[in-house]
């Protein structure tokens, strides 16, 4: 049977972090399932879930601290379940654009859990606006939305007026293969 662990690990940006934390999990016969990296500041960080063998893993989240210390990484380990869908959730995307103001994601998240949406990934960034070069803030975020959505839509066009936003809301189509 399958176990799954995730692992969070931060630390100076710097050629190679990721070759370095994928030959430590495959030399351990481990698999990565699923990844976030993002460079944040002047820190690269991960978030990572792996899998293998019941030993394989917790041989691996026994030895990879000291290594991860090794290479100047902070790291953090859980055992975790295999991901679940919800399948009454319908898939939509979510994006917005504004004016970068404090609060923006607050906003957004708090009418999502009203309406009980899970949040399945949430990315942010502030650029330069062209001309101007005033802040823009972006949010996109893959949702997973029970039931009916004509409220939330309702709502979420409220919240665009109230505080000058560029809210979309789309079904999420799924992704195409390459098979």
């Amino acid at each position: 049977m399958k176990h799954h662990a995730l692992l969070t690990a931060f630390g100076a940006d710097r050629v190679g972090i990721v070759d370095d934390l994928t030959s430590l999990i495959l030399e351990a016969r481990c698999n990565v399932e699923e990844s976030r990296m993002s460079v944040l500041g002047g820190e690269f960080a991960v978030i990572l879930l792996f899998s293998g063998d019941e030993g394989e893993v917790r041989r691996l989240l026994e030895q990879l601290p000291a290594r991860a210390a090794a290479l100047s990484l902070q790291v953090s380990l859980k055992e975790t379940a295999p991901p679940q869908a919800d399948p009454a959730a319908r898939p939509y995307l979510l994006a917005t654009t504004s004016l970068d103001t404090p609060g923006i994601v607050h906003a957004v998240t708090s009418l999502l859990r009203k309406h009980r949406v899970n949040i399945l990934d949430l990315e942010t960034d502030t650029t330069p606006a062209p001309w101007t070069g005033a802040p823009m803030f972006r949010m996109r975020a893959r949702l997973s939305v029970p039931g009916p959505i004509a409220a939330l839509r309702e709502q979420l066009a409220e919240l665009e007026a109230e505080t000058n936003l560029d809210i979309r809301l789309t079904p999420a189509a799924p992704e195409a293969t390459g098979d």
